[in-house]
């Protein structure tokens, strides 16, 4: 039986609303060549990707300007990198048959926000009152709605399904922050 490298990627989520961070845990075959490594990433909005060639085995922090998502000002201050569904492609040598690919939901910037607004409330380590209980359920469920629409994407494969749970926790969450006046 022939040999054949096991690509795979992990994308961990981070709290860090500027840098998307991928690492390379893939197998690979021992008597084959590694060639040609590349990384296509479309982010959300986008119909192209950006390409950038790598070596095996990498651990890469991106940024707005890495992924072409910023043009100017990449020295000095790089922008926030926006929630949505990224395609993120890895290949190498023959690149149209050794590859892998996967839909990646990043939730940074909502994720953030949603933990900003447990900040917010008042809690102690004891039995909440009946308005914290309920500013915390409406957060529970808002956090589920987050969870649902990552899973649609990263593990269902149903990008669209997934983006419409993530607006719609968005809108929940900025709706929960006015009434609340967070």
């Amino acid at each position: 039986m022939a040999s054949k490298h096991q690509l795979s990627l992990e994308l961990p989520d981070t709290n860090n609303i500027k840098v998307l961070r991928l690492f390379d845990t893939s197998l690979y075959a021992e008597d084959l060549a590694i060639d040609c490594g590349t990384l296509r990433i479309t982010s959300p909005g986008f119909n192209l990707p950006v390409a950038i060639e790598i070596l095996k085995g990498f651990n890469i922090v991106l940024n707005a300007c890495s992924l072409g998502l910023q043009r100017t000002n990449c020295q000095d201050a790089s922008q926030p990198i926006p929630d949505g569904v990224y395609v993120i492609n890895y290949s190498v040598a023959p690149n149209t048959s050794v590859f892998v690919e996967y839909n990646h939901l990043r939730t940074t910037q909502t994720t953030n926000k949603y933990f900003n607004l447990l900040c917010d409330l008042e809690m102690s380590s004891c039995e909440p009152d009946a308005d914290v209980k309920e500013k915390l359920e409406e957060l529970r469920l808002i956090k589920s709605f987050i969870d649902a629409a990552k899973a649609k994407v990263e593990y269902c494969h149903e990008p669209q399904a997934g983006m419409e749970l993530l607006i719609y926790a968005q809108k929940r969450l900025n709706k929960y922050a006015t009434e609340c006046a967070c």
